[in-house]
């Protein structure tokens, strides 16, 4: 079936007054859904986080107006508040509203909070889920999240709170020991604190680790190393990364796919 002939196959309606909480990807925009994509076809207006892809963007109609509601870290950013409220006056307006966040809206996304504020307000909304960069974005390091001789569990945590600090809510000591893979979003800035709490709580300072950087994109970076030796890796990485910890880092060594020409591809 060709792309033109998506055109006909009966879609849900993008009403109206509603939003679309849509999720983009890790990064790679051949990664988008084709819910997504059709729903950027249909949107008038898009508004869109710091990591979406300009070429995802694109996809857009013409007429569709854009709106940057990117947060950077340590940089000037819009309130969570704020974009929220943006998202309801749009719909009360009678503007099809879409969302797009990197990832999938709810994994670390604050797509919930979002969605909390449309209820309070009795919009009507659609959640398109995305391909969660601690899970594509490793993939395409040639990192697979499970592996049965390695793991039957992952645990995935965000690397800081919102006061920007590591969180307080972890029990370090419980994420130590619940699994033996560990995956973690927006870790970089924090990264020796949280490899000084899991050792502290058991794990072993030989513990494999990886930082994808820029996951799924053509400049996308990995830096393997150990918990011991993060402050190592720390020099060599910046965000946007992906962390993850335990066994299955090894397998990239057989994995690693996204390299050479592939990368040549825009899309993905």
């Amino acid at each position: 079936m060709s792309f033109a002939a998506l055109d006909a196959l009966d879609w849900p309606q993008f009403e109206p007054g509603t939003v679309w909480l849509v999720g983009a990807g890790p990064g790679a925009p051949g990664l988008l859904s084709l819910m997504g994509y059709r729903g950027l076809q249909e949107a008038d207006v898009v508004i869109y986080d710091a990591l979406v892809s300009e070429k995802l963007l694109d996809l857009a109609q013409p007429a569709a107006e854009r709106i940057y509601a990117g947060k950077r870290g340590g940089k000037p950013s819009p309130k969570q508040a704020d974009i929220s409220l943006r998202l309801v006056e749009l719909a009360q307006a009678g503007k099809r509203v879409l969302r797009l966040k990197g990832g999938d809206p709810f994994v670390f996304g604050r797509g919930a909070e979002e969605v909390l504020a449309l209820v309070a307000h009795d919009i009507r909304f659609r959640i398109v889920p995305g391909i969660s960069a601690g899970i594509g974005g490793l993939a395409y390091a040639g990192i697979p999240v499970t592996h049965r001789d390695t793991n039957q569990a992952v645990v995935f945590l965000t690397g800081h709170d919102e006061t920007g600090d590591v969180p307080a809510a972890v029990d370090w000591a419980a994420v130590a020991n619940a699994a033996p893979v560990i995956v973690m979003y927006m870790a970089v800035k924090h990264l020796k604190s949280i490899a000084e709490r899991l050792i502290a709580a058991g794990r072993s300072p030989a513990d494999r680790v990886a930082v994808v950087c820029n996951a799924a994109l053509p400049n996308q970076l990995v830096v393997d190393g150990t918990l011991g030796d993060v402050e190592r890796i720390e020099q060599l990485i910046a965000p946007p990364a992906i962390v993850v910890v335990g066994a299955v880092t090894a397998l990239r060594e057989d994995f690693d796919w996204y390299v050479g020409a592939l990368r040549e591809n825009g899309l993905g």
